[in-house]
């Protein structure tokens, strides 16, 4: 076991600093400070962690530390450590390893015997779940789905049943695509889109999938989708019409009835003889 009392120690240390998502007053007091203090600021993109520092008149030492430089600065970091050094880790905005670099370095850090300290502060995440008037506890975070449909359908059809509100990231240009493909595994929940969190342009969307997907294709910025979580009595099947509207919509792009029928099978983890007999039947009915 390894026990830390964080303000018990002063030296070597790694604080993960959260920074603001957009709203540059949601700087906090302590992480100024400590952006001060420390020896080295271990940044994403140290081009945006500049700009910060130069706002509130920061001067510390600024390094890169992301992903593709990840094991190297990882062993420069515990260097550092070693010498006494102390370090702060930031992402370009919120909190560090949230869907930002970050787990290597502080799994290091904590197994070579040093603190590794929070510095609270803003998280887009927990924003959008406070506000977005569905069920707060429990919830999961999944952060962001696999870019390519066939990956992601299966990933939805992992957490489908799943009773905990789940929350996820998303680009603006791939959200159409993921609600359709929630519409056709989750059937169509209660969710909340939420875009430009503390920034001018900050909205939220809420109502349900379909609704928010016929308008999601001229929003642009920043955005978390909040979708409530898994209820036997209203989610017991797959939503079937949402699937004969995507064999559909293949269909009007140029593929065969067959190969439809089969990609959207593929897609959503059903049997392709299962869906093409129940296709049938309901354009028969």
């Amino acid at each position: 076991m390894k026990r830390q009392k964080s303000f018990e120690k002063t030296g070597a240390a790694l604080y993960l600093v959260a920074t603001p998502i957009g709203n540059l007053e949601e700087m906090t007091p302590r992480a100024i400070a400590v952006l001060k203090q420390v020896d080295v600021i271990a940044a994403e993109d140290t081009r945006n962690t500049r700009k910060l520092l130069t706002h509130f008149d920061i001067h510390t030492k600024l390094i890169a530390h992301h992903k593709y430089n990840e094991a190297a600065s990882t062993h420069g970091l515990l260097e550092l450590l070693d010498a006494g050094k102390s370090i702060a880790l930031v992402s370009d905005a919120g909190y560090p390893l949230i869907s930002d670099p970050g787990e290597r370095i502080t799994k290091a850090v904590i197994d070579a015997g040093y603190p590794v300290i929070p510095i609270s502060g803003a998280n887009a995440m927990l924003n959008a779940l406070v506000a977005s008037g569905l069920v707060t506890q429990p919830f999961l975070f999944y952060g962001f789905l696999p870019s390519h449909t066939k990956e992601q359908m299966k990933e939805l059809q992992l957490l489908r049943e799943y009773p905990q509100t789940l929350i996820f990231y998303e680009a603006p240009h791939r959200m159409e695509k993921t609600l359709d493909n929630m519409l056709t595994v989750f059937g169509d929940r209660e969710c909340c889109l939420a875009r430009e969190l503390t920034k001018r342009h900050e909205e939220f969307l809420r109502g349900q999938i379909s609704e928010i997907r016929d308008v999601c294709e001229t929003l642009r910025g920043e955005m978390v989708l909040v979708v409530s979580g898994y209820q036997k009595e209203k989610d017991q099947a797959l939503d079937m019409p949402a699937i004969y509207a995507r064999i559909d919509r293949y269909i009007n792009e140029g593929c065969s009835s067959k190969e439809a029928i089969k990609k959207a099978a593929t897609e959503c983890g059903i049997s392709k003889n299962e869906l093409y007999k129940q296709y049938h039947e309901q354009l028969n009915s």
